[in-house]
């Protein structure tokens, strides 16, 4: 596996150094596999805070026909890309979902931020500067884009959410991917969400075995930030363009998201940046300089 170089290490390291208002947190939802349930995640999480009065801005990465925007019946007609080539403001490309979530389409500006000048980055920053002023909270859905897991937006934020199912695969790719991460690009806290499984009994079987074998082979830190069994009424939700939280409020779905989002916000694991809120496009462009192209999964 190809190593970061001494001024790729050197530029993380600094990167590291800076933080944005503490008033502001910045999530990332990961994920070892598709289908593991990242975007019903997120979608909830962001009700379960607007519900509370937090004005959350969602970050999609997937281009795919099941992406948040589509998840929340919005049609999106601009992205990030448009606001990059200055074809469209960022208040004209942010879509407005139910009250208090803004949802921006990111998939192709993500790919284009590497190659941007030093005026088109600082019109960015600024622009996203602006904008993010009134922003509580940014949770990141990430992609997967093949075998190789695009890693910008999770190393440009705070806290980092991995999701994993009890299957196999789930386990062995979450366990690649906290790997790839922490070994090469310094994250060392993560959490952990146990999706779709049986009962609480198994959840907390399947965090216990996997974190044993992470910690024999990984100095990273994990904690269990909840879990959720398989409900129909998920499903449901999903198919209605809604989030089970609107929909079920009273479900056994919408407290377990309840629960996973008074988790994170209280949790220890969190990497502090220094600065303001607008730095995490600083540091978004900063980290899509770090090339995946030799990284796998």
């Amino acid at each position: 596996m190809t190593r970061l170089t001494y001024d790729q290490a050197e530029g993380l390291r600094g990167l590291m150094a800076h933080r944005i208002n503490p008033a502001t947190r910045v999530v990332t939802i990961a994920g070892g596999m598709k289908g593991v349930g990242r975007t019903t995640i997120a979608v909830n999480l962001a009700a379960v805070w607007a519900e509370k009065g937090k004005r959350v801005l969602l970050i999609d990465e997937n281009a795919c026909p099941e992406n948040i925007s589509a998840r929340l019946g919005l049609k999106t007609r601009f992205d990030l890309l448009h606001v990059i080539n200055q074809d469209r403001r960022l208040d004209q490309v942010v879509l407005h979902g139910t009250e208090n979530i803004f949802v921006l389409s990111a998939f192709r500006g993500i790919h284009a931020l590497s190659g941007l000048s030093a005026l088109e980055q600082s019109r960015l920053v600024k622009s996203f500067s602006q904008y993010a002023e009134s922003i509580d909270i940014i949770l990141i859905d990430t992609a997967m884009a093949g075998d190789t897991h695009v890693l910008p937006l999770s190393l440009a934020a705070e806290q980092m959410l991995i999701v994993v199912s009890g299957s196999a695969a789930s386990l062995t790719g979450a366990y690649a991917l906290i790997k790839m991460i922490s070994q090469n690009y310094a994250k060392q806290s993560f959490l952990i969400f146990i999706n779709k499984t049986e009962s609480s009994h198994t959840a907390h079987a399947v965090f216990e075995n996997f974190s044993r074998v992470v910690r024999k082979y990984l100095s990273v830190s994990l904690e269990m930030a909840g879990y959720a069994q398989s409900d129909n009424k998920i499903s449901q939700a999903n198919r209605m363009c809604q989030p089970v939280i609107n929909l079920f409020s009273t479900s056994l779905a919408a407290d377990r998201f309840r629960q996973l989002a008074d988790n994170v916000m209280f949790s220890p694991c969190i990497e502090h940046f220094h600065g303001e809120t607008g730095e995490f496009m600083q540091r978004l462009i900063l980290t899509s300089h770090l090339s995946m192209a030799n990284f796998t999964i």
